[in-house]
């Protein structure tokens, strides 16, 4: 199922003369993990303000084409409205914990859209059990961890229910141990729920064996969209600056020497196990 239809988009913003994004075609079906990446500027952040919305309602600039998010027209459908089927999880989550402690925090949304107490009572409740962070509950934002803040950010979204989750960057101000702990969390949801994740990250090593897609960009276009082994054994992600993760460098360096394997390692873990078997 079709969860996400862009159509020849662009996006110029207001005082500028170059367009940030141009001539976008991308469909995303329901249950997708899709890593977006690219350089910096490249105009990944700006593709993920028109899925909920934030562009063209909130940001001000010319949009040619069009975003249909679950069929619906983001020209046509507010914020509010979009933000039901598109949960965006900025990059720095103290920016979008608003509450005095976790449980406000996660009754927030759904207050504002006036639903029944007891109906945000509940998906308060099965939110902080799907997350695992009941223990959280009356503590404030600024007594967290950064890896604690990152999964409430993305339980304070949960509570809409929506069916795509696109997070910016979540693992960007974590440690290994943190950014392992999201990105689990994340996969949880995308295999438990069926919810459609878009993740933009650059810690490829760490988010690459959790994607079953990747979408590559350079200056405002979509240059490559491909399985993760794919784009990565490709030659475009160096030649525009993407760093290649070490298991895929491992890989390659090897082959240039006449060894062969059965698959391409997505992380250094499947690298040391497939050099454990040829050095058998």
């Amino acid at each position: 199922m079709v969860l996400i239809e862009i159509k020849n988009l662009s996006f110029t913003y207001a005082n500028t003369e170059e367009p940030a994004i141009k001539n976008i075609d991308l469909t995303i079906n329901e249950g997708e993990f899709v890593l977006l990446t690219g350089p910096s500027g490249c105009g990944k952040t700006t593709l993920c303000r028109c899925l909920n919305g934030l562009i063209p309602h909130f940001y001000n600039g010319e949009m040619e084409g069009d975003v249909i998010i679950d069929g619906l027209n983001t020209k046509e459908h507010p914020v509010y409205e979009l933000a039901q089927k598109v949960g965006l999880v900025f990059q720095d989550p103290e920016n979008q914990l608003v509450s005095l402690n976790v449980e406000k925090e996660l009754a927030f949304a759904p207050e504002n859209l006036g639903l029944p107490r007891e109906e945000i009572r509940k998906r308060v409740e099965e939110t902080l059990q799907l997350l695992k962070i009941e223990h959280l509950r009356h503590k404030a934002p600024y007594e967290l961890s950064g890896g604690e803040q990152q999964r409430v950010a993305i339980a304070s979204v949960l509570t809409l229910k929506p069916k795509i989750l696109v997070l910016d960057e979540p693992t960007s101000n974590l440690d290994p141990k943190g950014a392992e702990q999201v990105l689990k969390t994340i996969k949880k949801l995308n295999e438990e729920l069926n919810v459609t994740i878009i993740l933009i990250e650059h810690r490829l090593d760490l988010i690459l064996p959790y994607t079953s897609r990747v979408v590559l960009m350079d200056k405002g276009e979509i240059i490559l969209d491909a399985p993760p082994y794919e784009a990565f054994c490709s030659s475009i992600p160096e030649e525009i600056g993407v760093d290649v993760p070490v298991s895929i460098k491992l890989y390659n360096e090897l082959l240039k020497i006449g060894m062969k394997f059965n698959k391409v390692p997505l992380s250094t873990k499947d690298a040391a196990e497939l050099l454990t078997e040829v050095l058998k």
